[in-house]
């Protein structure tokens, strides 16, 4: 039998102990969890700030099964790769015939007089917190209870989602980014100008370009000074500025390390012995941070260890950045910058005042960048376009403009039954409208039922209400007429 170890119990570790264990193969496994919590959707955190879901809502039911041994709350601390050995911080010593790597990644503290040398985010100011993990959340809303101002350090994805979670709480939130617009490597200049009008009117302002200095923190609030002089105060100070893949033990077991542990096509890293996948693994000189890309990895290790394709390879798809946040629907895909040799067809279109913005680039008639933003009824079949990079209409307007232009419907299907069967509807799970009616058809007969076989819904969340339409619409057909296949 062999003996498989997964270090790390979050969305990774967790998805590969799932998959491992549907394939029901001659093995043991043992996964440990630094946290002391069930795995959890990391995605989610963002709407249990808000106040729009609670910890049950965000705990990943997958997170354990029969045959899986899970030791939650006890932390890995060294891999002795010549004896296949993990020893733990109650000493414990396991052996592994494959031990995977699945460690994610940890939030980073800027070096800031006033944070300088603090030892990750429990060494943090009561009222400074990092925001990635549930105890992280935990802190926050325990510092925002009795808060009415809270600032966020970085204007990325992570520090949005933080800064409208506050405020949708009542809280008065700015954001400070020391980078000239939000979410630089998704968004052009554009975008971030209308994404910023946006969020002023959903109660979180904005300062650009605005380097931190130093902070200073008190019982009774915090001050964030800035490169210009100007000192801002607040109740709560979250810190928001990246992430970092945590390859400590990667490093010390004597693994190559880049940027994250470094993978092959298998995710294999320089140990045939040892695996990785998630945020903490580098392939190809790429580290994701995504999830799709994530359980996408960790079926193909799945796949691997189980034996019942040890061809299986990694092919990475292209990714979709999508922020969600109450009030805010926004998409950004592929490279956005403008086309140097000029072959490149590029089209935009702004409405700041109805917080819209599309911008396609499109090459030989195929999709290579789009950023979608606000309310454009034409986003999912922009995003459908990019992923399978299929052909784009003749008359481009339908798309950016979301509407029937020319003859030409850009808008998605108003009924599941005009849908095709192939349409993805969950894009983290790649989970296809005929994926949802098979499982119907199996037996499957409630939103339930049917994200616990196919999984939709278990990511970002945003195909909630597409997954229920058309668990709905199989109610309503089911008994007057045959569902299609």
């Amino acid at each position: 039998m062999n003996r498989i170890v997964i270090v790390g119990h979050g969305m990774a570790g967790a998805r590969l102990a799932a998959e491992l264990h549907a394939r029901r193969g001659d093995y043991k496994i043992t996964v440990y969890g630094a946290e002391r919590h069930r795995a959890y959707n990391r995605i989610m955190l963002s709407n249990l700030l808000a106040g729009r879901a609670d910890e049950l809502d965000v705990t990943l039911t997958e997170a354990a099964g029969h045959g899986i041994d899970v030791r939650s709350g006890l932390a890995v601390t060294a891999i002795e790769p010549a004896t296949r050995t993990v020893r733990t911080a109650d000493g414990t010593a396991t052996e592994y015939d494959h031990l995977v790597l699945a460690t994610g990644s940890r939030a980073v503290v800027p070096d800031l007089p006033g944070l300088t040398g603090v030892d990750g985010p429990a060494g943090l100011p009561d009222r400074v917190a990092v925001f990635r993990t549930l105890d992280d959340c935990r802190r926050i809303l325990a510092a925002a209870a009795g808060a009415r101002t809270a600032l966020v350090l970085g204007g990325g994805l992570l520090g949005l989602e933080a800064a409208r979670g506050l405020a949708a709480r009542g809280l008065d939130v700015r954001v400070v980014h020391k980078v000239g617009q939000l979410m630089e490597r998704q968004l052009d200049a554009t975008a971030s100008a209308v994404l910023a009008r946006t969020l002023a009117g959903l109660g979180v302002g904005t300062e650009l370009a605005a380097a931190a200095e130093s902070v200073t923190a008190t019982t009774d609030g915090v001050r964030l000074r800035l490169g210009d002089g100007r000192e801002l105060d607040a109740d709560l100070l979250v810190l928001a500025c990246g992430v970092r893949p945590d390859t400590d033990l990667a490093r010390r077991a004597g693994l190559r390390v880049g940027r994250g542990v470094m993978v092959d096509d298998r995710m294999a890293t320089s140990d045939p012995h040892i695996w990785a996948i998630g945020d903490c693994a580098e392939h190809d000189g790429v580290v994701t941070g995504l999830v799709a890309p994530a359980w996408e990895q960790a079926q193909v290790l799945a796949r691997v260890l189980a034996g019942d394709d040890p061809g299986a390879r990694y092919r990475p798809l292209p990714t979709v950045t999508r922020l969600k946040a109450a009030g805010i629907d926004l998409a950004a895909m592929g490279d956005t910058r403008p086309g140097a040799d000029g072959q490149t067809e590029e089209l935009s279109f702004a409405d700041p005042a109805r917080g819209t913005y599309a911008r396609l680039l499109i090459r030989d008639d195929r999709l290579t960048g789009a950023i979608m933003l606000g309310d454009n009824p034409a986003v999912g079949t922009v995003i459908q376009l990019f992923d399978r990079g299929g052909p784009v209409p003749a008359d481009r307007r339908a798309l950016l403009l979301g509407r029937a232009v020319g003859g030409t419907v850009a808008a998605p299907a108003t009924s599941p039954a005009l849908m095709p069967d192939a349409a993805t509807v969950c894009q983290c799970n790649t989970v296809s409208k005929g994926a949802l009616v098979r499982c119907w058809r199996a037996g499957a007969r409630s939103v339930a039922e049917v994200v616990a076989a196919t999984r939709a819904t278990t990511g970002c969340g945003s195909c909630t209400d597409a997954v229920t339409g058309i668990v709905d619409w199989l109610s309503s057909v089911d008994s007057d007429v045959e569902v299609p296949a």
